[in-house]
């Protein structure tokens, strides 16, 4: 998909492939500024409420074509045409590896640096696995390896790190971090994951409405639970396509005022309401997440009492509809999700799978599942991947490709 990006003039290649960059480049400021989250829609894997980062500015619009990003730190910083196409381009390549074409490796000769203040299984899976197949070395750095601000400036470790990589991915809590580091590296940056959003995550999630809805535009989407980096995530990608977007949370869990108004702004129907029943009425998808995500488990069991009535169970989703889809992007906590996540009738084999409610399409082909589940974590990086210096070209053409 990159390859069409690119030809298209929709992205643009920092340096020439072969150039190593230097770790002193004149400063690249980014494309987009965070928005303040609000103290009640503490993120998902995220922080508590009082530590969620509050930045001054708002997200890009992505409606400036002439200002190109060289990250990719918000989905609206890019517009509906380049997002469509990256999608399209994605499935017309998963076509390509299912039938056992191997050959395409664009990142062979390069290195990803990985880092990850904040610990996930699928993220470190997918990014590593995903640069490994398609010929390229991912380095991994974790909290004690790495402490950007505190240990050592953000600018020196965006500027050594581009020494030696060609591209960076970082899961981070506060959102500034990422914004900092994406200003002071001259190479690419990936936002794996802040307390604002997750902008990987929901990529990942258009795709797979465009496998099993048949589209993302003119549909309804009811995310169930807190208002959180995912939620901002999908009103972020509401900006760019217009759809129906319901978030259903316990009054004082809203997602972010502002970043509601941009999604309205852009034209979709955005809906924010305390009443998940009525909420799911005629939706296409239902998404849910946990109720306390990392940094908030001091918070559990306050959350377990504010949030009853907002577990997704078959009564849920019978009140959705037949042709209702059921995505979570997990982990999920038993006794949440447990009527459907942890049924047989419903395995989850990768971040988030959709789950047709109708009888007959309960029965899932053992295959078919495998498939989902390889094509996801290496979507989550490649999405990801899509600004980048010829990690563009692995954008177009090779985003959604199996897990192999």
């Amino acid at each position: 998909m990159a390859a069409a990006a690119i030809s298209g003039g929709h992205l643009v290649l920092s340096t020439p492939a072969s150039t190593r960059r230097p770790q002193s480049l004149p400063l690249h400021p980014p494309s987009a500024r965070p928005i303040a989250a609000s103290s009640a829609s503490a993120a998902r894997h995220g922080v508590a409420a009082a530590a969620v980062s509050s930045p001054a500015a708002v997200p890009s619009t992505g409606k400036d074509a002439k200002q190109l990003p060289k990250d990719f730190l918000h989905i609206n910083d890019f517009d509906k045409d380049t997002i469509m196409k990256i999608l399209n381009r994605a499935i017309e390549v998963k076509a390509m590896i299912k039938s056992g074409d191997r050959s395409f490796q664009p990142f062979k000769g390069k290195s990803m640096a990985m880092i990850f203040a904040k610990p996930s299984m699928r993220t470190r899976v997918s990014f590593e696995t995903g640069f490994f197949l398609l010929g390229g070395h991912a380095v991994y750095l974790g909290p004690d390896d790495i402490q950007m601000g505190k240990r050592e400036e953000t600018r020196d470790v965006a500027r050594v790190l581009s020494g030696y990589n060609d591209i960076i991915m970082a899961r981070v809590f506060a959102h500034q971090d990422i914004l900092d580091l994406a200003k002071y590296a001259p190479v690419p940056v990936i936002n794996g994951l802040t307390d604002y959003n997750h902008p990987c995550q929901i990529m990942a999630d258009a795709l797979t409405m465009l496998e099993h809805v048949g589209r993302i535009e003119n549909t309804k989407v009811v995310y169930v639970g807190d208002g959180n980096n995912i939620v901002h995530s999908w009103l972020l990608l509401a900006a760019v396509i217009p759809f129906h977007f319901v978030c259903a949370c316990p009054k004082g869990f809203e997602p972010d005022a502002k970043t509601v108004e941009i999604a309205r702004s852009a034209g979709s129907k955005i809906e924010i309401t305390n009443d998940p029943k009525e909420a799911v009425k005629g939706a296409d998808v239902v998404y849910t997440d946990v109720w306390a995500s990392m940094g908030q488990k001091e918070e559990a069991e306050y959350r377990k009492k504010v949030f009853q009535g907002f577990m997704v169970d078959e009564a849920l989703m019978e009140m959705a509809g037949p042709k209702a889809f059921l995505m979570h992007c997990l982990p999920a906590e038993r006794g949440v999700e447990k009527s459907l996540v942890h049924s047989p009738a419903f395995p989850i084999c990768g971040a988030n799978w959709p789950f047709n409610m109708s009888p007959g399409a309960r029965k899932r082909d053992d295959e078919a599942r495998d498939v989902r589940a390889k094509f996801q974590s290496i979507w989550k990086f490649a999405v990801g991947a899509l600004s980048g210096p010829d990690f563009v070209y692995f954008a177009k053409n090779y985003l959604d490709v199996q897990m192999l």
